[in-house]
């Protein structure tokens, strides 16, 4: 990424990103109505969607195989600004972190927090599409022949600004930051990685296999870090009886247990683990013709 400019970088990033969103926003919204339905449960409503597949099949069955890409305008919206930010400052904030020195070894932990101010600065301007997105999702869970109370992602930016305020659109930034953040740290370091312990095995070039392998690395180590606060920012945007960060998450504890905090880790795993590989498979293809 040295190579080009910040410009070039940030155009690269944001196709790559909003490539891999519309291959994976099905996982997503799978994995974002098992984080929501858990909560259903404890209200005495019974369960309908089980696992990856069979969400993804009862979403396809019960509202049309276009239902899967509910979502996807706010989605490539915030895929174009947080995916294309995050991963163009990365190399200036890395090389910062060093002194700026770009020929020094950088450390992993040197990696880690320029990912972590990286993921901080891009969701905190990208948060309105993040918030709309889950909105759009999360009206699925609703019965049928409910109204709702969206139309698409306009009237949806446009319904949040009358109805709650401006300010709205940032509900839920604290765990938003806390979540995309830590999930930066854990995909662009753990790539950034990977990838070169990789190229350092006897054998290994920096080649689609080596890209591949540091990208289910990368979704991994996403899933495992990232999960507890992506529940809590799920249910934060997507239900409104929660206080606060604080307060979701102690209910959370309180009601369904540790475990809750990793619902639909499977998913979500396939979800990132496809996405990585798929971005970063992407971004690499697409750096070489600029």
């Amino acid at each position: 990424m040295a190579d080009l400019s910040f410009a070039g970088t940030f155009f690269c990033s944001a196709f790559a990103a909003c490539f891999a969103e519309i291959c994976t926003i099905p996982l997503d919204i799978a994995k974002v109505r098992l984080q929501l339905q858990k909560r259903a449960a404890t209200l005495g409503e019974a369960s309908k969607y089980k696992g990856l597949l069979g969400t993804v099949a009862t979403i396809a069955q019960e509202e049309g195989l276009i239902s899967l890409w509910k979502g996807i305008i706010p989605g490539l919206h915030r895929q174009f600004i947080y995916g294309g930010l995050r991963i163009s400052l990365y190399e200036p904030v890395k090389a910062f972190c060093v002194g700026g020195d770009i020929l020094a070894e950088v450390s992993l932990f040197q990696k880690v927090v320029a990912a972590l101010i990286t993921g901080a600065i891009a969701i905190t301007l990208a948060n309105p599409t993040d918030l709309v997105k889950v909105r759009l999702q999360a009206e699925g869970k609703l019965p049928p022949g409910t109204p709702r109370r969206y139309t698409g992602a306009l009237n949806a930016y446009y319904t949040i600004i009358k109805e709650e305020g401006v300010v709205a659109l940032w509900t839920g930034l604290g765990p938003n930051i806390a979540r995309n953040a830590t999930v930066n740290a854990a995909e662009l370091a753990s790539y950034d990685h990977i990838k070169q312990v990789i190229l350092n095995i006897p054998g290994f070039t920096d080649d689609a296999f080596t890209h591949l392998l540091a990208g289910l690395g990368a979704g991994f180590f996403a899933v495992l870090i990232g999960s507890p606060v992506d529940v809590v920012k799920s249910r934060m945007m997507g239900d409104s009886v929660y206080k606060s960060t604080i307060d979701c998450m102690v209910k959370t504890l309180r009601v369904e247990g540790a475990l809750a905090f990793y619902k639909g880790f499977l998913p979500n795993f396939g979800r990132l683990g496809s996405w990585n590989v798929i971005m970063f498979l992407t971004l690499e293809q697409v750096k070489k013709i600029f």
